[in-house]
């Protein structure tokens, strides 16, 4: 299993969604991605994003005026 990091910081609503679509396209089943925002939004869209293509939501949290949502790539989900 791997996990992607990816900044998302200074970006708003839809771009956080856009980069994490981008940075699952193409990982097999169980890749982690980890998005590292700073629009709130961020907690809301890309979890919804998730559960329409498939993906699983394994933590959605804020941590020092950020959002950190991690997202698990599920085998035969949309990207």
């Amino acid at each position: 299993m791997s996990r992607r990091i990816i900044d998302c910081r200074r970006l708003l609503c839809p771009m956080p969604v856009i980069k994490v679509q981008n940075a699952i396209e193409g990982l097999p089943g169980g890749s982690q991605v980890e998005a590292v925002c700073t629009d709130p939004g961020a907690l809301k869209d890309i979890p919804a994003w998730s559960r329409i293509n498939g993906h699983r939501v394994l933590e959605a949290t804020s941590r020092d005026g950020e959002y950190i949502v991690v997202v698990e790539v599920v085998e035969g989900g949309a990207s």
